[in-house]
């Protein structure tokens, strides 16, 4: 399978599949839920969280297309 965000591949037949999406559940850290919890008391983004989303985001992708 391509993966692919145009309307077309020159030489190739696409066939539109629309909106997919894929989601995992993963845990952070013990340690690191406690500081999230701090960090929300004064804002901001939980960059700990962030990157976990993005991982998680990337392996629910990758599924997909494997």
């Amino acid at each position: 399978m391509i993966l692919v965000n145009t309307d077309y591949i020159t030489g190739k037949e696409l066939e539109t599949l629309g909106i997919v999406k894929g989601s995992t559940i993963q845990a952070k850290h013990m340690g690191k839920d406690i500081m999230a919890g701090f960090k929300t008391m004064v804002g901001g983004e939980l960059t700990s969280y962030t990157e976990m989303m993005n991982e998680a985001r990337a392996l629910g992708t990758k599924r997909m297309v494997d």
